[in-house]
């Protein structure tokens, strides 16, 4: 029997890159092909969906030559989801070797319980002493209840109690269990690199194009707009986390720096109200922030502090979101350590303090929030057990919550 696309004229290829599709087909045609760090990600789900067996390998050659304890465990995971798995076990022995430096990572941070477990109870893991292992899982943002299965998978021989007490009770530990990722439309990281890219979406045209970089490398930054400017607020640029600010002007095309925040903050919440820009939250290199930065007049650079929340503001996928809706700012479910929330506390600039208004139907880290018509929306986040695909509103004048319309796919 023929294929029904045999009798189309056109064909929808679904869960490909075109870029990716375009090199495949030059290589069919020429048998040459160059694998690289910018389309190595495409190419190889691209290869592996068209059975280009020759691609899909030289895609994880390519890969395996650039194992590093900042990306092994990214790499990693990237073999597992496109079944590579010769590139699987050698990233994964990789990791094992490299244990001291790979748990000092991002990518480390944000894995999840069973992985971490996995690791540290393997019998290749490369440690020099169990210490190491133990200042590896008390810096991992375990939420509390997971504490006694990581407790319970480590050697206490060969170590001091000692050693195990002053990291369980050093003063801030709780504030370290905060893990770091953000991916923005400005700026952002991939396996490889975080870099300072920006892509702008024309509504008009349904399309996204890329505009001028920013001067700074910058993931985890927060984003807002004041009137014909964007500004891109701190953020982390590989090495350390930043305070520097920078305005975007899309008639010129151009990033220009503007005064630095008093505070080192990434994964941040931003929003702006009335000419000022409101900097939320974070971490600063060393532990969550619960403090705010207001700025007044960002052309001029007149930063203040601003009272802060009760609750720290946790971060990546435990993300708080933040948003100005009818004159006040929302600060919008998020994680406190132990579980998710359904929380939301309004803040009121005019008399500059917070208050807690009706929760959530539903707990969400890492929701999408927006503002309607005077409505506030949330869709989407982690629960705790699943990523949703429910949405809902909420009524400012009524101080309720409703569900609507639930989205296609999970985010």
């Amino acid at each position: 029997d023929e294929m029904s696309e045999s009798r189309q004229t056109h064909v929808t290829l679904h869960d490909i890159d075109p870029q990716a599709l375009e090199q495949l087909v030059q290589y069919a045609y020429t048998a040459e092909i160059v694998v690289g760090e910018g389309n190595v990600q495409t190419l190889l789900p691209a290869a592996s969906l068209l059975q280009l067996n020759g691609v899909r390998d030289a895609c994880c050659k390519f890969l395996l030559s650039q194992l590093d304890p900042s990306n092994c465990l990214g790499i990693r995971g990237f073999a597992d989801t496109h079944s590579c798995s010769d590139l699987l076990k050698s990233a994964h022995k990789y990791v094992l070797q490299h244990f001291v430096e790979v748990s000092k990572t991002e990518e480390f941070m944000l894995l999840p319980l069973k992985q971490v477990l996995d690791l540290i109870s393997s019998d290749s893991l490369n440690v020099p002493s169990e210490e190491e292992v133990y200042r590896a899982v008390l810096s991992w943002p375990v939420p509390v209840p997971h504490s006694p299965f990581l407790i319970s998978n480590l050697n206490l021989s060969g170590t001091t109690w000692g050693c195990f007490l002053s990291y369980l009770l050093s003063p801030g530990r709780r504030d370290q269990q905060c893990a770091l990722f953000a991916v923005p439309c400005a700026g952002g990281g991939s396996l490889f690199a975080i870099h300072g890219d920006c892509e702008a979406y024309d509504t008009r045209t349904d399309r996204w194009h890329m505009v001028a970089s920013m001067s700074t490398r910058r993931a985890r930054v927060g984003v807002a707009a004041i009137g014909n400017k964007l500004y891109a607020v701190g953020g982390y640029d590989g090495t350390s986390d930043l305070a520097t600010v920078e305005s975007y002007d899309p008639v010129t095309n151009s990033w220009q720096p503007e005064v630095s925040m008093g505070t080192r903050r990434s994964c941040l919440g931003v929003a702006a109200l009335h000419g000022l820009l409101y900097a939320a939250g974070g971490y600063d290199g060393a532990s969550c922030l619960n403090s705010w930065n207001r700025c007044g007049q960002p052309e001029q650079g007149l930063w203040e502090a601003v009272l802060g929340p009760g609750p720290c503001f946790l971060v990546n996928s435990y993300a708080r979101v933040t948003v100005f809706a009818e004159g006040n700012l929302y600060a919008v479910g998020g994680y406190d350590s132990s579980s998710h929330l359904a929380t939301v506390e309004k803040y009121e600039p005019q008399v500059n303090t917070w208050t807690p208004i009706a929760n959530m139907l539903s707990r969400r880290s890492s929701a999408g929030v927006a503002v309607l018509e005077g409505m506030l929306y949330v869709a989407g986040g982690n629960d705790g057990t699943s990523c949703l695909n429910s949405v809902e509103r909420y009524n400012p004048k009524t101080n309720t919550w409703e569900s609507v319309a639930p989205m296609n796919i999970r985010r």
